[in-house]
């Protein structure tokens, strides 16, 4: 079982600031290779859309409405990736999904794409 695990959501007022972290649970001995990790949201009644991406080698993308505001970083060291959410509006407010784009070596070589369950951010006074 590999699965990332989002953490961090939660209620910000807006203008406020929240960090969201996504690490890959896998079990004991899984040794895997992050070709990329990505952060989505998915508001009430609207499709999901992709928010920032990062590259094993740290490059960067964001959305329209990300740019500026949002920061997509990796810890090689903890093997995590973060999102740092600035400036918060209510239309920021949805559930977000960490995304991996993995490489599975052990047990047996594989490619994974894999889905964390989500964290609900609020953006609200």
């Amino acid at each position: 079982q590999v699965q990332p695990v989002e953490s961090g959501g939660g209620l910000v007022q807006p203008g406020g600031s929240l960090r969201l972290s996504c690490a890959v649970a896998t079990a004991p001995g899984t040794i895997f290779i992050t070709n990329a990790t990505a952060w989505y949201r998915q508001a009430p009644g609207k499709q999901r859309e992709l928010v920032a991406s990062i590259t094993s080698g740290g490059s960067t993308s964001y959305s329209d409405s990300a740019k500026g505001r949002f920061t997509i970083s990796r810890d090689n060291a903890e093997n995590t990736v973060s999102l740092q959410m600035s400036s918060m509006k209510p239309e920021d407010t949805a559930v977000y999904y960490c995304h991996a784009d993995l490489y599975i070596i052990h047990p047996s070589t594989r490619t994974l794409d894999a889905w964390g369950r989500g964290t609900l951010v609020t953006v609200s006074s």
